[in-house]
């Protein structure tokens, strides 16, 4: 028989028994609940006390639980994928051997959220272009290339190729920082990840109050517009705080 265990997704500021629905992890569709050590309380469904798979099901699922305890609660840390616990206790426990670090915490995110923005470039071949005019020695040695096909100058075609990656990487930088300059005066920090693919030259999560989201979404607008015909953004949120916030609880410690 499989033992039944308590799936943690987060950690928020209270005393009072929370029912967030039947929406846990793993499609048995589990109620959500809250258990509580004094003011804090960890977010957690029933679960086989298997691990779970990284599978995009499961990842959602997780989100989608944290995401419905935000519309309720202000001040929501996030715990890792994947953290499981025997049983209630051992939740409490915990909670009161971590307690002042995790309030702590839980007050430097109190009214706080997550923005990601993703910049897609909507034309590669015009990108490729600004790069080899912006660049004399690149020009150069691909006018080189058109002028003599032959097979010994396979080497100089890798060696072309490396110039323009590495011409490529630094204008992602350059354009990066123009959106984080603009971005970040409606932010408190920011994070950048990594980029998928030649045309996506930004990949990053701002951190901001709940206050200001709606300067940053203004932002967001001019920044549409004006890039309209050379970007494509992607602009999520409000999120949780997972690029700034994400707690991890060992195997370890359950066993304390």
């Amino acid at each position: 028989m499989e033992m039944e265990g308590k799936y943690i997704y987060c950690i928020i500021g209270t005393t009072q028994e929370r029912n967030f629905g039947p929406i846990g992890i793993g499609g048995r569709d589990d109620e959500v609940l809250t258990i509580s050590y004094d003011d804090l309380s960890m977010v957690v469904s029933n679960c086989k006390t298997i691990k779970l798979g990284v599978s995009r099901q499961h990842l959602l699922a997780h989100e989608r639980v944290i995401e419905q305890v935000m519309k309720e609660f202000d001040g929501v840390l996030p715990v890792r994928f994947g953290t499981i616990a025997s049983s209630a206790d051992e939740i409490r426990s915990l909670l009161d051997r971590r307690y002042r670090e995790f309030k702590t915490a839980l007050v430097n995110m109190e009214h706080r959220i997550e923005l990601g923005v993703k910049g897609i470039w909507r034309n590669m071949d015009v990108i490729f272009n600004e790069i080899v005019e912006g660049n004399k020695d690149i020009k150069r040695e691909k006018e080189k290339l058109q002028n003599d096909k032959g097979m010994k100058n396979i080497q100089a075609r890798v060696d072309v190729g490396k110039m323009v990656a590495q011409a490529l990487e630094k204008k992602k930088d350059q354009e990066t920082a123009k959106i984080v300059d603009s971005l970040r005066r409606s932010s408190i920090d920011y994070k950048l990840n990594k980029t998928i693919g030649d045309d996506m030259f930004i990949n990053a999560a701002f951190l901001s109050d709940k206050g200001r989201e709606k300067e940053f979404d203004n932002i967001m607008d001019d920044l549409s517009e004006k890039y309209k015909e050379r970007v494509r953004f992607m602009y999520a949120g409000p999120l949780p705080v997972f690029n700034f916030v994400n707690i991890v609880i060992y195997p370890e410690e359950w066993e304390k």
